[in-house]
């Protein structure tokens, strides 16, 4: 069994200033590098800010100012680096989640749920499938702020002869102030329904839309108790630790899984 060390990036994001976000996170991250993590999460669209501007901000994988940095980082600092950036594949554009290993590999989830209230719908494609990546033991599904809001989207059903499918739900986000309420009540519920840890990052300030962002960044543990909870709408770097035993024992102690309810998601 193993231990798992997440760090948290809350940050203030430039509007669709890819270059300038990048800058800034280094700046924020300092020298933190694997010996200090295994994980570092960014927000959703890390590099831009929620733009609805797909068809000027979107680039393809391959040629990604944006997805070489983020690889970069992970090799030259030797842990996972992980967020969401606007990307165009043929003649679709989508909002990937991007998870980019020390050794090169990146691994990617397409955002399932779209944003209609803003309009992302209309701007972007729905992702065709879960994602469940693994990093020292730990299974972690792979979501984007909205998905949070569709609990039969992100359940898992174990069964007598099927494992838990994840340990940790990630969900990276740029979830307004105003609901800052329901992104905290929706971090805990799932991660009481999945018995799983759910590690969720948000921006802060204030997009050129007018939006302001409160943070509200969390690691809730398999009981929905925060283990990193810090209600402040400023920058930060928070490092906690998932624990795979404690997680397994829990499981075993209070498998109300066993009594769920078994069904099917159509997509």
């Amino acid at each position: 069994m193993s231990e798992l060390r997440t760090t948290l990036v809350q940050c203030d994001l430039r509007w669709e200033d890819p270059d300038a976000n990048c800058r800034m996170l280094e700046e924020l991250l300092g020298e933190l590098s694997g010996d200090d993590t295994d994980l570092i999460v960014l927000p959703e669209m890390f590099a831009t800010g929620f733009t609805m501007n797909s068809r000027d901000m979107a680039e393809p994988m391959e040629t990604s100012r944006t997805v070489a940095w983020l690889r970069e980082q992970a090799r030259t600092r030797g842990c996972v680096m992980t967020g969401s950036v606007a990307i165009k594949a043929d003649d679709e554009y989508f909002n990937r989640l991007i998870w980019a290993t020390p050794d090169g590999e990146l691994v990617h989830y397409d955002k399932r749920h779209l944003f209609r209230m803003a309009g992302e719908h209309e701007r972007y494609g729905m992702g065709p499938k879960r994602v469940v990546v693994e990093l020292k033991g730990f299974r972690l599904l792979l979501t984007v702020c909205y998905d949070l809001r569709f609990p039969v989207w992100l359940r898992q059903q174990p069964g007598s002869d099927e494992p838990f499918e994840y340990d940790a739900l990630l969900c990276v986000a740029n979830w307004p102030a105003p609901r800052r309420q329901p992104w905290r009540t929706l971090l805990q519920a799932r991660a009481i329904e999945n018995l799983c840890y759910v590690i969720g990052v948000n921006r802060v300030g204030e997009d050129a839309k007018g939006l302001a962002y409160a943070g509200d960044s969390m690691l809730i543990d398999y009981k929905g108790e925060p283990l990193i909870d810090e209600p402040r709408d400023v920058p930060f770097l928070l490092t906690g630790t998932l624990d795979r035993q404690a997680l397994a024992d829990f499981r075993d102690k209070f498998p109300a899984w066993m009594d769920a309810d078994r069904f099917e998601v159509r997509v």
